[in-house]
């Protein structure tokens, strides 16, 4: 699953959210959901494989972070995207201070 993709869903966005404030535990971040455990494991899961968290063990304990890498190819594409637009919007300006003022107001 691409990164678009995985952050489609409401939950995996919070889940996001969450770990961009820092670090957390499986359990911390299941404990914020109504939701049983292995579901949030899937969104979890599905997060990891999008390469957007990543996870280490420590003891019991799974903790996830997020991957910078995974959020670089998303910065990637906005460039590109931002890059298309600005292109289209300064020919846009460049058109309408060209265009011979009329003086008639709409």
């Amino acid at each position: 699953m691409n990164a678009f993709a995985a952050l489609s869903d409401p939950t995996r966005q919070q889940i996001v959210e969450m770990l961009a404030a820092g670090e957390r535990s499986a359990g911390d971040i299941a404990a914020q959901f109504a939701m049983s455990g292995p579901a949030v494991s899937q969104h979890l899961k599905v997060l990891r494989e999008a390469g957007l968290i990543a996870v280490r063990a420590e003891a019991q304990r799974r903790i996830y972070v997020l991957d910078p890498q995974g959020f670089d190819a998303l910065e990637e594409w906005l460039r590109r995207i931002r890059r298309f637009w600005g292109g289209r919007l300064d020919e846009l300006e460049r058109q309408l201070r060209a265009a011979p003022d009329t003086g008639e107001a709409s």
